[in-house]
């Protein structure tokens, strides 16, 4: 080469390597996993989330803070990932699996320190993780999945979070009542529970309705606000004048030829609301606009008929009425109309909203949540929403095991009993992996105003003597004791998906030794 450099990369690259890569991306990610740690449990703090716009968000929501939080540190963002794996699988446990993910590259970092390979903390972090999920089977509870243990499922990951721990109970029985209805054979049809959130009541108001809720309404004033024993036609049609493809003119050289063109648009627009008057259909939901002669005429006939509706909404009507979507209004048969006990118009505070009660296919459940301001009703259909899918996991996805940071002490305890068996370094691993998931119980302790030291040799000391022992939320404070009796579970799944994730992110972290950039 005669002594000339080789350069490989750009001149403007950036690259590190060694041990300064792996403290980098391990900085980061336990930087993102402290930042939702204060919000883990029933006594977690909320976070206040600022964009550039001024827009708002309080939550104590992990996926939720992770995913608004502007996070560019590409180690970093594989955290965020985590979080949005537990979202998607589970729905719930987004902090629980964050939390875990940097205190596994906390305990890596200090391995790494005493000269410990990357692989050989790789192998020992998946070993660990194998018996963790093996404690995880073998604290699944042997209990009836009938709704007072759901409600308790459900009413364990909604306190804390917004709703009050008063009204959780209350809104984990309408979650539970929606889960029943959305079941079948096959399972739970999550996508047939839908959320309607609207302000300008307590969140006590909640209800859950046998049908939807859809933004739309009479599309004339003098169109009925209710009718009952309905029967429903879905159109996917404007119902006005058809135009022509083609920019073509017409000529018209007199009045009779005007009052003939005009009868000819009238005659058209007629049709369409004979077409569905002689349907029999009570409330048409149409898809496309509504002509004001059209919609005048169905007025007079006592027709509720709301247009502009969206095709995810005509969707929820069909799914729940037995309507069948047609094309045109010449498409309309009597077999094609769906029916729903009522359909209704509804003002609360400043908005009307039209409930489709009690549909003749009934598939579609709709938990109409009530709050008092916009971020109120933000974080409790989040709530919601996470209650809805751990219940749903419980039910579809193997079982229930004790909450409140008894299944991590578990888990712990079987990691170390085995570790003993694991030669050479990789034990030290195992054992790193053990005292990780002790952040999951000791956060808990924390949280809720123990000292989180004197909480985990009580929480040892309990698991040994008792069987189970988690942190319990009780007055001002928390105590040590039994979570099943207590009525704070969570759904096996949950804790499985979390194990996975967090293990996986935090092995691929640990194995980079070389970050390379360019601009």
């Amino acid at each position: 080469m005669g002594g000339q450099p080789l350069f490989i990369l750009d001149e403007d690259a950036q690259r590190t390597h060694g041990k300064d890569a792996q403290s980098s991306n391990i900085s980061a990610g336990k930087a993102v996993s402290e930042s939702v740690r204060t919000t883990l449990g029933p006594r977690g703090m909320d976070k206040m989330l600022v964009s550039d716009d001024g827009d708002v968000v309080i939550t104590n929501d992990g996926a939720t803070i992770l995913s608004e939080m502007d996070i560019e540190h590409p180690a970093a963002q594989m955290i965020v990932e985590v979080a949005q794996t537990q979202e998607d699988e589970v729905g719930d446990g987004t902090t629980t699996a964050s939390v875990l993910a940097g205190e596994l590259l906390a305990k890596a970092e200090d391995l790494l320190d005493d000269d410990v390979h990357p692989t050989t903390i790789v192998e020992g972090y998946h070993a660990a993780a194998q018996l963790a999920q093996a404690s995880i089977e073998e604290n699944v509870l042997d209990v009836d999945l009938d709704d007072d243990t759901l409600v308790e499922v459900a009413e364990s990951s909604m306190t804390g979070k917004g709703t009050g721990d008063v009204e959780a109970g209350r809104l984990a029985e309408v979650i539970v009542d929606a889960v029943r209805h959305a079941k079948t054979d096959t399972g739970v049809v999550r996508d047939n529970i839908e959320i309607y959130t609207q302000t300008g009541a307590a969140s006590s108001a909640t209800e859950l309705v046998e049908g939807v809720i859809i933004d739309e309404t009479p599309v004339h004033d003098n169109m009925p606000t209710s009718v009952e024993d309905a029967e429903i036609a879905v159109v996917d049609a404007e119902l006005g004048v058809k135009e022509s493809n083609i920019d073509a003119s017409y000529n018209v050289t007199n009045v009779d030829e005007l009052n003939a063109a005009l009868d000819a648009e009238q005659e058209e627009l007629q049709g369409y609301a004979k077409a569905i008057v002689d349907s029999g259909a009570d409330v048409a939901f149409v898809t496309d606009d509504i002509s004001d002669l059209v919609a005048s005429t169905l007025a007079k006939e006592g027709i509720f008929a709301a247009e502009n509706v969206d095709s995810s909404t005509a969707k929820d009507i069909v799914e729940t009425t037995g309507a069948k979507r047609v094309g045109s209004v010449e498409d309309l048969t009597e077999d094609a109309l769906g029916h729903a006990e009522s359909v209704a118009v509804e003002k609360h505070g400043d908005d009307e909203v039209t409930f489709i009660r009690g549909g003749a296919a009934a598939e579609s459940v709709t938990v109409f949540a009530r709050g008092s301001t916009d971020h109120v009703v933000d974080e409790i259909e989040r709530a919601l929403n996470d209650a809805l899918d751990v219940v749903v996991a419980a039910l579809d996805k193997g079982g229930v095991v004790p909450g409140a940071g008894a299944t991590e002490i578990a888990i712990a305890d079987e990691i170390r009993s085995e570790a003993a068996s694991i030669e050479g370094r990789k034990q030290l691993a195992v054992e790193a992996f053990a005292d990780a998931v002790d952040v999951l119980p000791r956060t808990l302790a924390e949280n809720t105003g123990l000292d989180a030291i004197d909480a985990l040799v009580d929480l040892r000391s309990e698991h040994e003597s008792e069987g189970i022992a988690g942190v319990i939320s009780e007055g001002q404070t928390g105590l040590v004791g039994d979570p099943v009796e207590y009525g704070i579970l969570d759904p096996a799944a949950v804790k499985r998906e979390a194990v996975d994730s967090a293990t996986e992110a935090a092995t691929m972290i640990v194995r980079i030794d070389d970050v390379i950039s360019s601009s």
